[in-house]
């Protein structure tokens, strides 16, 4: 039996599974967060402490149909400073509950577009920002960019705020598959922003593109990489398009028949990394590529490579605090959510308090389930080891987690006696492999394709 039978018989071609971006994932989140929880979680940072900062800004002057963000269209600047204002507001809650000392290590302005702010309302926020809690002695401040929505002005505030990490997203180069998912953006436009964010002195560079998308095949796909790779990223999220029109509503603007099967997705993603590899790329985790010499790369020789909501990171701050509507925070204890309508979450901190109405405590065995998927989904193996060591389980419990993943997916892991581990050839199954060791129930509506 070939491989890709094998993966048929093993379900990769139908199954929705989660991606992982935190455990539990957030359909399993409840009310039983509240802002007095993020409130007391913020106070027990210890002092000195480094934690990152995420920043969202849900705005867009388009709305691109392929997109399952949580965004919403604007075509004036109002609404944009209204929230802005909110948004310094909350910075300087969260600042009155900080200890001492704490610092910044990563900074992540997402969305949304942020690039939409105008020069002014940048400079404000990243003053708001330092004002609050200043910048670790290795900060990083990235921005994701939209290349259809960025000018100099713009670029000029950004990096005199400090900016030193930019994130495209490129999707696609092909016009015909831009045309059928709303996101028009020439080669030429995105170039001129890549050379336009070198000039200013930042030193690295992210781009998104995605594959699975309608009318998309191994040879434009192979045109849209070998065009992407002209521009010199640092490192490349190669995500698969999630199409879940009953989440996003705008994706029934794609006409379903025109999108890959599942065994032709597979086929775009290997003609994808292939190219990535030969142009000397290290492959990161499930879904991303790096130069050797970047952070991520490092991060991975070095086993501290990490997954949170924005995908793989080097940074290991123990806490990620998400501020804006709908924002995911990360505490030791657990995870909390902001209120996703805007107008509620104004409402909320406009009135002094926090904006949390749902998340998640940790308990039981959440914190051993999640580093054990972390550790799938980062390095494709699990060191029993460091269970034992750094999260209190028993040799028993480890080996009967083992076995149940190793009989649903027999011939695709190995186990040892140093612990658990996916083989290349099982790689493509790592997300329904890590779905083996998730204790919550899986809906299958909440989720996206296996591959």
């Amino acid at each position: 039996m070939d491989t890709e039978s094998q993966l048929t018989r093993l379900g990769l071609f139908d199954a929705r599974v989660p991606r992982y971006t935190s455990y539990p994932t957030a359909p399993h989140f409840s009310d039983a967060v509240q802002p007095q929880d993020f409130m007391h979680w913020l106070q027990e940072i210890p002092e000195g402490a480094q934690i990152s900062l995420y920043l969202h800004v849900p705005f867009c002057r388009r709305l691109c149909w392929f997109c399952a963000c949580r965004t919403q269209g604007t075509s004036t600047d109002a609404p944009v400073a209204a929230y802005v204002e909110t948004l310094k507001a909350e910075i300087a809650l969260m600042a009155q509950h900080l200890p001492a000392g704490v610092s910044l290590s990563r900074l992540h302005w997402g969305g949304g577009t942020p690039t939409l702010l105008t020069p002014e309302l940048m400079t404000d926020l990243a003053t708001a920002i330092r004002a609050a809690v200043p910048f670790g002695p290795e900060a990083e401040f990235s921005v994701e960019i939209d290349p259809n929505e960025v000018d100099e002005p713009r670029l000029d505030a950004l990096a005199a705020a400090g900016m030193n990490r930019a994130s495209i997203g490129v999707q696609d180069f092909d016009p015909e598959i831009q045309a059928t998912i709303g996101r028009d953006q020439s080669y030429e436009i995105t170039q001129s922003v890549v050379t336009a964010i070198r000039a200013r002195g930042v030193r690295s560079l992210n781009a998104d593109i995605l594959y699975g998308l309608p009318h998309q095949t191994t040879r434009r796909l192979s045109s849209t990489v070998q065009k992407l790779l002209s521009l010199g990223p640092d490192r490349v999220a190669l995500y698969g398009y999630a199409h879940v029109p009953w989440m996003a509503r705008r994706q029934q603007m794609i006409p379903t028949d025109s999108l890959p099967t599942p065994e032709e997705r597979l086929k775009l993603y290997e003609t994808a990394r292939r190219l990535f590899v030969w142009d000397g790329y290290d492959e990161i985790g499930i879904d991303h590529f790096a130069r050797p010499d970047d952070g991520l790369s490092v991060a991975r020789r070095a086993g501290t490579l990490r997954r949170n909501f924005q995908g793989y990171t080097d940074d290991t701050a123990p806490v990620l605090v998400g501020l804006g509507a709908s924002s995911i925070s990360y505490f030791p204890q657990g995870y909390a959510q902001n209120v996703s309508a805007t107008s509620a979450y104004a409402k909320a901190v406009r009135a002094g308090a926090f904006a949390t109405h749902r998340g998640h405590v940790f308990s039981g065995e959440d914190l051993l389930r999640r580093r054990m998927i972390e550790a799938l989904m980062c390095d494709f193996r699990i060191d029993t080891a460091e269970m034992l060591a750094d999260y209190g389980a028993t040799r028993a419990q480890l080996a009967a987690m083992y076995d149940t993943a190793a009989r649903r997916f027999p011939g695709f892991v190995e186990v040892t006696e140093q612990g658990f581990a996916i083989p290349p050839e099982g790689r493509p199954l790592t997300r329904m492999i890590a779905s083996a060791f998730d204790a919550y129930g899986m809906s299958k509506a909440g989720h996206s394709s296996a591959v």
